[in-house]
């Protein structure tokens, strides 16, 4: 693996894989978070309407380029980031590089296929709101970062996206798809080929970098909501705001949100919630960790009778952590079974792939999964407890929908 600068500042991760499939991504740094205020869901609205059309191509013609050959073109937003990426077989890089470049170059957004891919994000918002289980996450962010651009849905309100057309997506795209806002990741049989191919279809694209204007959101007060809209089932989640990547106390809030309440079904909350007691179907701990702030969330769904206690049980088991370190063989079992979970992950070719270009737009670096594993086998005991005692001293936020 290697990082390569062309000259207008686009940043390239290449990679050789053995396998017969490549992997040909861009990643952007730009999400929701970047919306105008005026414009809330427009990062969003852009991945969707650059396929619509360029100078060159149609977007039938987008939408089968890859397909054709087997292939796949697709995309994603997050609050920081968007990816544009491809999976096709080994032998059609030249292919994905020049669409991917084609796209950014030369997105053209035709007045009558964008507007009617307005109305099908306007219905996506509609859908999503209709489950309370995912709702309650993003109306918990617009609580949390309040008075910040971090506080809308991704996709935006449906009021905020009828105002959104082709000149909002082509300022916002000129803004930050730009060299120096951007990684382009090539995980392939023959990655420098695809290195030539990528200054050939990108080399030319204009340098200008007009940079970003975030701002950390402010620390907002504790708050305790309860929304009722007739559903049998309350969704809740309670949480707090945490550093951000960049913070050295990542890893042991990494490795403290994974005993808590992470994937493994013996996770605490699993097993003091569900299996003990059977109060909730699912209950889980995610960090979500940013540029320059994060939050950890804590979900679980339940009968409305039991909220208090499921509420309680949870504070329960952050104070236990908070309260003395854990025994060597557990904290050691615990730090093995991360590891382990990152080794897993590591065999997803395409997930992999893509963490390239996260992780040069990140951490303007590389960061693979062996060294985010050494560094949590460095983690201590007392780190450990002290980031959940960080979390304990928190009057943790709660919304739940009912």
């Amino acid at each position: 693996m290697s990082v390569e600068v062309l000259g207008n500042r686009l940043r390239i991760v290449k990679e050789q894989s053995a396998g017969p499939v490549s992997y040909i991504g861009l990643a952007v740094d730009a999400g929701s978070r970047d919306d105008p205020a005026d414009a809330f869901g427009l990062a969003h609205f852009l991945e969707h309407t650059i396929f619509k059309g360029t100078r060159n191509r149609r977007a039938w013609h987008i939408s089968n380029r890859m397909e054709a050959v087997g292939g796949e073109l697709n995309a994603y937003t997050t609050k920081e980031m968007t990816m544009l990426y491809t999976v096709a077989p080994a032998g059609y890089e030249e292919r994905a590089l020049e669409l991917l470049a084609d796209l950014v170059r030369n997105a053209s957004f035709p007045e009558a296929d964008t507007l009617r891919e307005r109305d099908i994000v306007m219905e996506e918002i509609s859908s999503y709101y209709d489950s309370p289980s995912d709702a309650v996450f993003d109306e918990f962010d617009e609580l949390i970062y309040a008075g910040s651009g971090m506080a809308h849905n991704i996709l935006g309100s449906e009021e905020s996206v009828r105002g959104l057309d082709g000149t909002r997506a082509r300022e916002f795209l000129d803004r930050y798809y730009t060299p120096a806002n951007m990684a382009l990741y090539c995980v392939t049989p023959r990655p420098e080929k695809a290195l030539r191919l990528a200054d050939r279809y990108f080399g030319g694209m204009d340098h200008d970098d007009k940079g970003h204007t975030r701002q950390t959101p402010p620390l907002n007060d504790p708050f305790d909501i309860t929304r009722e809209r007739g559903n049998t089932q309350a969704n809740t989640v309670m949480g707090c705001r945490i550093p951000g990547r960049n913070d050295a106390r990542k890893y042991p809030l990494m490795l403290f949100n994974n005993i808590l309440g992470g994937p493994g079904l013996n996770s605490r909350l699993n097993q003091q919630v569900r299996e003990k007691r059977g109060l909730v179907y699912t209950i889980e701990s995610t960090m979500t960790m940013l540029s320059d702030c994060g939050t950890l969330n804590i979900y679980f769904g339940c009968d409305p009778e039991n909220v208090a206690r499921c509420r309680r049980l949870v504070r329960e088991e952050i104070a236990r952590l908070a309260d003395k370190p854990l025994g060597l063989k557990a904290f050691r079992q615990a730090q093995q079974q991360y590891c382990g979970q990152l080794a897993v992950l590591s065999d997803n070719r395409e997930n992999c792939a893509m963490s390239l270009g996260r992780s040069m737009i990140h951490y303007g670096r590389v960061l693979d999964l062996h060294e985010m594993a050494e560094s949590i086998r460095a983690v201590t005991p007392e780190e450990l407890r002290m980031a959940a005692e960080s979390i304990a001293v928190n009057s943790l936020s709660k919304l739940t929908i009912i």
